[in-house]
């Protein structure tokens, strides 16, 4: 029988899998800033990316809502040795695994957006079509990141300049995706809307129908969003223009061919034109920043956003790599609501996490350089105290809310002086509990009056974990205050031999019982060999 082949990209290394370590996430509590919300439950970690979305995963699978990504752009040169099969193949290997854990992470109608350049974009739109399904695959929106001007021209002979980038765009379950359409104030009257209704609104089949272009030229205007005067009065009657839109279910129907607007009896809400549904101006007029304006629906073309000048946004300096605010705004007003959980696992300087909390989304930050306390924290402290950049005068910020500061813990195993496996040593006892928790897929939290309910997983199971000896003395004790429909798992360094033949109770060796399941002693899966995108800044700084 033949082997079933499937679509698929392929590359040097694919297949090799990756058994990443869970590690908990320690707060630094010294770098946490709480002290306006003490309950928050926005996180900014530090540390390696791909460890830190391992160590969300137990608590986060299917929780977040929105993920953007601006993963650092495949260079060529950003390798010694360059040869594109193997450097190609690098980048896609360093991708995959990041992308499977976001794609646990989001929530059934949660929405990813990946922004990326030509270098990678192709191989990136069919990793994403293995990961994500390509039925969930939304669309590829083109970004105006680079005017061409100043000393780029100067390569026009040589090459077609850059002015574009793409943001892939992914739901987790396409077929019950619901967005928020966006608007943008449009730069042209759609010269399709020519009628104008002249009378008595409560009675529109009573109004006479007049030509746009004739009621314009009477008042002396011209239907020019240039002028002040015509956009003033197209919004005072956004209710009397309208364009005839052809409907195939009325136009074959004798009693809507009238030169008069009448209900459409089968379709309730609507209203017909000689044989045509009535589309009203004011469809398209929408409140824009505080004030109705006539707008366009914004498509998979966005050249509204400016890319430069931003090295003062946020406050920070991020030069010549930040990305809007108002990008990153308009991804969150598609698809999120406030309260929803979003994060970025590519940080940089903190301008996904700044939009965030400006928006009043929860959000996790993951920033695995120095960025994480020289630009995210910086930033993040200035949105607390009320800074007035980007998006903030757009949302009315004043400032407020917190975050919480993560490190990622050390690896739970190393070897000691002799090769052999050991427990690391800067593990406490809470660490430790809470750890070997995570690797059993269970929850640390606690009992506060039974010493052994340390961990619970779903319905009455516990974990116990302790690095003293365990014998039969302290089974018993267990035992005992056990419930018939309980059950137990004690992991220590070592136990008396007799004291695993409990039906309910169950005792493991550590750490022998967790080499087997994953990695241990890798601190970095990082991206440092490749370089992020640069944009133009025209303005001197």
């Amino acid at each position: 029988m033949s082997k079933i082949q499937k679509l698929e990209l392929t590359w040097v290394g694919k297949n090799e899998q990756l058994h990443i370590e869970p590690r908990i996430l320690i707060e630094n509590k010294e770098l946490s800033n709480i002290s306006i919300d003490v309950n928050t439950e926005n996180m900014l970690i530090h540390g390696d990316n791909l460890l830190a979305l391992k160590a969300l995963e137990q608590k986060y699978a299917g929780q977040i809502k929105c993920i953007y990504i601006d993963p650092p752009y495949n260079t060529g040169n950003a390798f010694e040795h360059y040869d594109d099969n193997l450097e190609h193949s690098i980048w896609l290997s360093l991708m995959k695994p990041r992308l499977e854990i976001l794609y646990s992470l989001l929530n059934s109608d949660g929405v990813i957006f990946i922004q990326i350049d030509d270098n990678e974009q192709a191989y990136l739109k069919v990793l994403c079509d293995e990961i994500f399904g390509r039925k969930n695959f939304i669309t590829s929106i083109a970004v105006k990141v680079s005017p061409p001007n100043g000393v780029k021209i100067a390569h026009a002979t040589k090459t077609i300049l850059k002015e574009k980038e793409f943001i892939l765009v992914y739901a987790k379950n396409a077929e019950g995706l619901l967005l928020n359409p966006q608007y943008i104030e449009a730069n042209e009257f759609d010269k399709h809307y020519n009628k104008f209704i002249l009378g008595d609104l409560t009675d529109l089949s009573s109004c006479e129908i007049l030509s746009l272009t004739d009621v314009l030229k009477e008042k002396g205007m011209k239907a020019s969003l240039k002028d002040n005067n015509f956009k003033k009065w197209l919004i005072e009657n956004k209710d009397r223009i309208f364009q005839p839109v052809r409907q195939d279910r009325i136009k074959n129907i004798d009693k809507y061919k009238v030169k008069k607007i009448i209900p459409i009896e089968e379709m309730p809400g609507y209203y017909s034109y000689n044989g045509s549904q009535v589309q009203f101006v004011s469809n398209s007029i929408k409140n824009i920043a505080g004030s109705e304006t006539y707008a366009r629906l914004v498509c998979d073309l966005w050249t509204d956003i400016a890319f430069n000048n931003l090295f003062q946004e946020g406050g920070v300096v991020f030069k010549n790599s930040k990305k809007p605010e108002k990008l990153i705004k308009r991804c969150f007003e598609l698809t999120t609501n406030p309260g929803d959980i979003v994060l970025d696992s590519f940080l940089g300087s903190g301008t996904t996490s700044a939009v965030a909390h400006k928006m009043n989304r929860r959000w996790i930050g993951i920033e695995m350089g120095e960025h994480a306390y020289s630009l995210c924290k910086v930033r993040l402290d200035k949105v607390i105290n009320g800074e007035q950049g980007g998006i903030s005068k757009l949302q009315n910020w004043k400032g407020g809310g917190g975050y919480r500061f993560y490190e990622l813990a050390p690896t739970l195993i190393k070897e000691d002086a002799f090769g052999q496996p050991i427990i690391n040593p800067e593990y406490n006892a809470e660490m430790l509990a809470a750890a070997v928790a995570k690797h059993e897929g269970y929850f640390y939290n606690p009992d506060s009056s039974v010493f052994w309910k340390q961990s619970n997983n779903k319905g009455n199971s516990y974990l116990f974990v302790t690095t003293n000896h365990v014998d039969s003395r302290i089974v018993e004790t267990i035992k005992a205050d056990m419930k018939e429909d309980e059950f137990v798992l004690i992991v220590c360094k070592s136990f008396d031999s007799n004291c695993n033949g409990y039906k309910n109770i169950v005792i493991k060796k550590i750490p022998q019982s967790l080499l087997k399941n994953c990695e241990f002693g890798v601190d970095n899966y990082n991206l440092n060999i490749i370089n992020p995108p640069v944009y133009e800044e025209d303005e001197d700084e």
